[in-house]
C-alpha cells in the first residue's frame, strides 16, 4: 500500500501529527547541517502549486510536507488516498514546544508585529522555561533589516526557526535563504503566534472535533471571507484533478 496520497498532484504523507512530530524530533537530533524545512500545505498552497511552478517546486523540495486543513483530508478520502489527519502549523508548534521544553531545543521567533512577537515569547519563557529562546524578531521589516535578521539566525544556529509571515510568503522566505540560516529546522506557522500571544482566539476542541474550525474562525474574523472563497472552488477542482501515476 501507497504510504502517501495524492491531492492536486501533490503527494502528502499518510502520517499523523504524532509521526511528523517524530520525525522532526529525529532530525534535530541528528547532526545534519541541510535545513530540514516543513511545509504545513493548506488548499490555497495547493492551489497556487498549479499555476506557480516556483512555488510548486519549494513544495516538491521540502523535507516533511503536512496536510493543514480538514478540507485536504476530506479530499483523500473521497478519493481513496485515505490521510489519517490533518496536521496544522499550530498543533505541530504546540508539540514541538513541549518536546523542546524536556529536550532543551532551541528556537528563533520570526513573524507578527511587535507586540505580539514580544508577548508571544514571554508566554513561552513562562509555560515552557527549559525551552531556550535564542532570538526573535517581528515579520515587519525593510530589507536592510532582513539582511541583518537573516545573518542573525544564521550566527545563532536555533534547533528550529519558526515564520510566522503568513503563507505561502514565509515557505517562499526560508527557501530563499535556507543555505544561509543555519537552522536544523525551518517550519512557517501562519498565525499561530497571535492565537499563543491571546492576540487571536484558540479555536474550541469542539469545533475542532466537528472539523468545522474554519467557521469558527470566520465567525471571529469576518476579514477572512475572501479568503474562505478558495475551500468551494478547492474542492470542486480537486476532485475533478486526474492525477497522474
Amino acid at each position: 500500500m501507497e504510504n502517501f496520497a495524492k491531492v492536486m498532484g501533490i503527494r502528502f504523507p499518510k502520517i499523523t501529527l504524532d509521526r511528523a512530530v517524530g520525525i522532526i524530533g529525529n532530525q534535530i537530533e541528528q547532526s545534519k547541517t541541510d535545513l530540514f524545512h516543513v511545509i504545513t500545505v493548506n488548499p490555497e498552497i495547493t492551489m497556487a502549486c498549479q499555476k506557480d511552478i516556483m512555488l510548486r517546486s519549494i513544495v516538491d523540495e521540502a523535507g516533511l510536507i503536512t496536510a493543514y486543513g480538514i478540507g485536504i483530508v476530506m479530499i483523500s478520502r473521497l478519493r481513496g488516498g485515505n490521510l489519517p489527519e490533518r496536521v496544522t502549523g499550530y498543533d505541530t508548534l504546540l508539540r514541538l514546544l513541549e518536546s523542546g521544553n524536556r529536550k532543551q531545543w532551541s528556537f528563533y521567533f520570526l513573524g507578527a508585529d511587535v507586540s505580539t512577537n514580544e508577548k508571544v515569547c514571554k508566554v513561552i519563557r513562562d509555560k515552557y522555561p527549559n525551552v531556550l529562546i535564542l532570538g526573535r524578531h517581528h515579520g515587519f521589516f525593510n530589507q536592510e533589516e532582513e539582511g541583518k535578521i537573516v545573518e542573525e539566525i544564521g550566527s545563532l544556529r536555533p534547533d528550529i526557526l519558526i515564520v510566522a509571515l503568513g503563507a505561502p510568503y514565509a515557505e517562499r522566505w526560508i527557501h530563499k535563504y535556507k543555505s544561509r540560516l543555519n537552522s536544523k529546522i525551518a517550519i512557517g506557522v501562519g498565525g499561530s503566534l497571535d492565537v499563543i500571544a491571546g492576540k487571536v482566539r484558540e479555536t474550541p476542541e469542539s469545533w475542532k472535533r466537528m472539523n468545522v474550525e474554519w467557521l469558527y474562525r470566520l465567525i471571529h474574523q469576518p476579514s477572512r471571507w475572501r479568503r474562505q472563497l478558495i475551500l468551494p472552488r478547492f474542492a470542486i477542482r480537486a476532485l475533478l484533478f486526474r492525477e497522474r501515476k
